[in-house]
């Protein structure tokens, strides 16, 4: 039975890059008549700081998410990264036999991502409203082999018609991999290049993603080349076809 409410995390890049994608995953998911549980204390999943080593500040702020998330409502998150951190990594953060360590797990089993729910929870009965339109779909190392969702937001858009092409090596990284794009600059650099090439030839004029870290980095790559292509999160595009009118 689909679930009658959700609570929504926004992760950081959407909250301060990306907004219209969240608002887009939102307001999709209330077009299905689910009631969207925003807490407005939220902040960053505590990725970046566990990533680096930095396991204590990260502890903080993991332990600052956890009374956010109350009750039994299914936790979306429209980013594989991000969720894979709380579905994976909250719990190993505290120490075992610990209060924190219980309810990090609870917070944990409820993690979801936002086009795997759509996908399994919602079932949307879209109309074809993007029939024939191409784009190429750039699936997230997280969604791949963390969260295992690879495939749901190519479900999604071909339901409304979309044709999803796969750049040559789909499977490997952009190279951005949050501060390996910094510490290690070159060889995130040859790895988005080869990307952008693969990218390039499926002549598609849209890039899409589940996660905005990977847009960026794409996004910002063709924008240095001076190449035009629409990059959007997966909600986004979905949203503006479906329901053209301007956001609430």
């Amino acid at each position: 039975m689909k679930p009658r409410r959700v609570h929504f995390f926004a992760t950081c890049l959407i909250d301060l890059f990306a907004p219209r994608a969240g608002m887009a995953a939102i307001e999709l998911l209330e077009q299905a008549g689910i009631e969207v549980l925003y807490p407005e204390g939220q902040g960053c999943c505590g990725q970046p700081a566990w990533n680096a080593g930095y396991r204590r500040e990260a502890r903080r702020v993991i332990e600052a998410q956890l009374a956010l998330f109350p009750g039994e409502e299914p936790i979306v998150v429209p980013s594989a990264s991000c969720a894979g951190m709380m579905r994976h990594h909250w719990p190993e953060a505290f120490e075992p036999g610990t209060d924190l360590r219980a309810l990090a797990h609870e917070r944990a089993a409820r993690v979801v991502e936002w086009s795997d729910f759509m996908v399994r929870e919602v079932a949307p009965d879209w109309p074809r409203v993007a029939e024939g339109e191409a784009v190429v779909l750039h699936d997230s190392c997280s969604a791949r082999r963390e969260m295992g969702v690879a495939g749901q937001a190519r479900v999604l858009l071909e339901a409304i018609g979309a044709v999803v092409r796969e750049p040559e090596g789909a499977e490997t990284c952009c190279g951005f991999g949050g501060s390996f794009a910094v510490k290690q600059a070159d060889i995130s650099g040859a790895m988005l290049a080869d990307k952008m090439t693969a990218i390039e030839a499926t002549s598609a004029p849209t890039l899409l993603s589940q996660d905005c870290g990977c847009l960026m980095h794409i996004g910002g790559g063709f924008g240095k080349r001076g190449r035009s292509l629409c990059v959007q999160h997966v909600a986004e595009f979905l949203w503006q076809r479906l329901m053209p009118e301007p956001m609430s």
